[in-house]
């Protein structure tokens, strides 16, 4: 289980409504699944030589049945630049990026 999923949100000016409403449906999730530090959201805003840039948000390997219900797609894992915890514990990016110091 080591796919990691991306789905992009377009412009950031229009990502806020949906990256609301897949917060609140993943945390609920999250908690059902009793808040594993290996299941998170990254999120990144990206500039791809277009005008103003997109929001893309990254599913850890553990967030397979949610990304998929929300229809990410399978991607490389993330590089992390840039990268910011969106949803789950802090303790993922140890667990998720465990060759990262203090981040």
């Amino acid at each position: 289980m080591n796919n990691w999923f991306v789905k992009n949100l377009g412009e950031a000016i229009w990502a806020e409504e949906s990256l609301d409403s897949i917060k609140v449906l993943f945390l609920s999730e999250y908690e059902k699944a009793n808040c594993p530090n290996d299941m998170a959201i990254f999120i990144r805003h990206e500039l791809e030589g277009n005008l103003h840039c997109e929001v893309k948000i990254y599913f850890s390997p553990a967030t397979i049945v949610f990304a998929h219900s929300v229809k990410a797609i399978p991607c490389k894992k993330p590089s992390l630049s840039s990268l910011d915890l969106f949803a789950g514990s802090d303790k993922s990016w140890s667990v998720l990026f465990p060759n990262k110091l203090n981040k």
